[in-house]
């Protein structure tokens, strides 16, 4: 099951998805100097560069930065005579964008496609599947590529509903997909080869009917 989810341009223009993946590994501890607890910001659909900016830093690796300069288009097709103050221009943006992510430790993302399962009468449920712990976010920017994992998705995942009420949420969601907005609190990183992984903790989600209604507001239970 492949689930689209809502984000802006990013700087590179690159598209932002979900995907299947494998279940999340566990947490590793966060880089020296970006300790996530300490950070108070909250990105709201983030675009793909602004995650690759904000592994950088939660990993505590200096980013390509000269490299992404030169990659730049502006930088590619300015006059020879222009290319310097293009240069300054381009990575004028690059650090503005990089110290806007430094206080970021939480993220919200909307899902156009929850991926809710069929009611399980024997265990009183329904499943949202964009919440599984097989689900990842895909963000594509300046060459790397970045992925959010979820640490808590087997407990998120499950939405308890009394029998006689599951053929109401039935009749709700008939008519097409159901929505999903998600409340993640970044928990570790994981450094990879081309990119890496930032794992979260889903705190909270809403899901919604295809109508925009709220089928339910969902706390999920943290552990510690």
């Amino acid at each position: 099951m492949t689930l689209a989810v809502a984000a802006a341009s990013a700087l590179s223009g690159a598209a932002t998805g979900i995907a299947p993946a494998h279940a999340a590994p566990g947490v590793s501890s966060p880089a020296a100097g970006a300790p996530v607890p300490a950070r108070t910001r909250e990105a709201v659909n983030p675009d793909a560069a602004t995650m690759v900016l904000l592994y950088f830093d939660l990993a505590g690796i200096d980013p390509p930065l000269e490299r992404w300069v030169e990659d730049d288009s502006r930088v590619q097709q300015s006059r020879p005579a222009d290319k310097a103050a293009q240069r300054a221009a381009v990575r004028a943006e690059f650090e503005a964008a990089r110290a806007a992510v430094r206080d970021i430790g939480r993220l919200r993302l909307s899902v156009s496609n929850a991926g809710l399962s069929d009611y399980d009468a024997g265990y009183q449920e329904f499943t949202i599947g964009a919440l599984s712990p097989a689900s990842q976010f895909d963000f594509q920017a300046l060459r790397q590529k970045v992925t959010v994992q979820f640490v808590n998705g087997e407990t998120a995942q499950h939405w308890s509903v009394p029998a006689a009420q599951a053929g109401l949420v039935r009749d709700r969601t008939a008519r097409g997909n159901t929505k999903l907005d998600i409340q993640l609190r970044i928990a570790g990183v994981q450094p990879g080869a081309a990119g890496g992984t930032i794992l979260t903790s889903i705190e909270r989600y809403e899901l919604r009917a295809s109508d925009g209604s709220t089928l339910v507001r969902a706390k999920v239970p943290q552990d510690g």
